[in-house]
């Protein structure tokens, strides 16, 4: 959403986090996630998790997914919408310019690499969908 903000374009961009299993539900994110993401000026301490339900797929335009067991889940899950599910599905790395279809790493059991491997590989995917949704809103140039 840094991004989003920097660009100014928070009126057209609604985003929101969310999970397919409710394993976490409610806990902040693991606390090395939240200390690479300060380093690099994202500040996750107020963020909590939440399951997937199924007015998402009616109340957003795109669910993305990080990878593609959560993205079977989320398709399985979409059924349950029915007539109202407007969202189109993705993987976030289908955004990324050299690594579509794969899967975010879990860096949960590695180093500091492995958080750093993530962070660069989703900024550069939420750059790149950043300039095409905004592209499709019919905004070019967008700075980002």
């Amino acid at each position: 959403m840094r991004q989003v903000e920097q660009a100014g374009w928070q009126s057209l961009i609604q985003a929101d986090s969310a999970g397919t299993a409710a394993w976490h539900e409610g806990k902040a994110p693991d606390a090395r996630s939240q200390q690479h993401a300060r380093v690099r000026g994202y500040d996750l301490s107020a963020l909590r998790a939440r399951q997937v339900k199924v007015e998402d797929f009616a109340d957003f335009d795109h669910i993305i997914a990080m990878d593609a067991a959560n993205l079977a889940d989320v398709k399985h899950l979409r059924l349950q919408a029915g007539e109202s599910a407007k969202a189109r599905l993705s993987l976030l790395l289908d955004h990324h310019p050299e690594l579509q279809g794969g899967d975010v790493p879990d860096p949960y059991y590695g180093g500091a690499e492995g958080f750093e491997q993530v962070l660069d590989q989703v900024e550069t995917a939420c750059t790149q969908l950043l300039r095409s949704l905004l592209k499709t809103q019919g905004v070019f140039g967008c700075g980002c």
